[in-house]
């Protein structure tokens, strides 16, 4: 499929027209859907609706409304980079979506989608202690995705986002502005804990760390070559970065804190490695694996065998 014929910006004229175009075009190019949709509807819709600098929500009367030309040719951009490329959606657009919330982004950052989402949404119980929570890391931030959601969820928190990429913590930067929390949610360059003042406690500790093992990296989309590399793999089986944070984050958590981590598909390495360690594996209702919380008596105890 040539997506710079000159004739199509004659032969196609409406939203609908575009959409269905997309949809071939995904097909004949085998694109894969994971970063912000699962479909190639919903991916086709909100390419084109975005070209067009309309909202997702669109009333479907609209779809019949013929395009100019620059936004033909900026639809048939978008949708160049998207199946020739093979860039993720929101890389095209600059923008993803979390928890209902809307972060930039681009490729120095991994595009939001962690099942961490879920246990953010109801405050963590029934994991987290009852009674307020002060002060919260997001350890791996990335765009700041969870750490921002987290600030929405505790009101009174203060919230660390914590990341060894100076890169990316410009664009949590950025988001943090977006989302007008510059008076309690703070940006940290540290390589883990490193750079986290001694004696600093946590009631809450959440991780998304790379974790994805050398085999997977090797076999994975060509959409996935797109994002950091660094916030993706970690070693062999996934879980050198992992081992670090459960070595140390007793040493910053409050005596009754938790640690919530997303491993995804490592977590059959991790339970193969430390049997004894008392790891509690969350049941995602909505979706998604690898989700684990032990409590800062728990790492305490089980520091030395890790």
């Amino acid at each position: 499929m040539n997506l710079d014929q000159a004739s199509l910006l004659d032969e196609l004229d409406s939203i609908r027209d575009y959409i269905r175009f997309s949809l071939s075009a995904f097909h004949e190019h085998g694109v894969f859907f994971g970063h912000g949709t699962d479909n190639p509807w919903d991916e086709a819709v909100q390419l084109v609706l975005n070209a067009v600098h309309l909202p997702w929500d669109t009333r479907p009367e609209v779809l019949d409304a013929k395009l100019s030309r620059s936004e033909k040719r900026r639809v048939l951009e978008y949708l160049r980079q998207r199946v020739q490329e093979r860039k993720p959606l929101p890389y095209i657009t600059g923008e993803a979506w979390f928890m209902g919330m809307p972060f930039s982004v681009d490729e120095r950052v991994l595009i939001p989608r962690s099942p961490i989402a879920q246990l953010i949404e109801t405050g963590f119980e029934p994991w987290l202690r009852p009674g307020p929570v002060d002060r919260v890391l997001d350890l791996c931030t990335g765009s700041g995705c969870i750490g921002i959601a987290m600030a929405r969820c505790f009101e009174e928190a203060e919230v660390d986002l914590v990341d060894i990429s100076a890169d990316a913590l410009q664009v949590a930067q950025r988001n943090i502005a977006r989302h007008h929390l510059e008076d309690r949610v703070f940006a940290i360059e540290s390589d883990l804990f490193a750079g986290i003042a001694p004696g600093t406690r946590y009631d809450l500790i959440v991780s998304n760390p790379p974790y994805v093992d050398e085999a997977d990296l090797n076999t994975m989309p060509s959409e996935f070559r797109h994002e950091p590399g660094l916030a993706l793999g970690s070693g062999p089986d996934g879980l050198d970065i992992t081992r670090q944070i459960l070595r140390q984050a007793g040493d910053f958590l409050s005596d009754d804190g938790l640690l919530v981590v997303e491993v995804g598909n490592s977590e059959i390495h991790l339970m193969e490695q430390y049997p004894e360690l008392p790891l509690l594996w969350v049941e995602l209702e909505a979706g998604g694996n690898g989700v684990f919380t032990i409590t800062a008596p728990e790492l305490r105890q089980f520091a030395d065998s890790i």
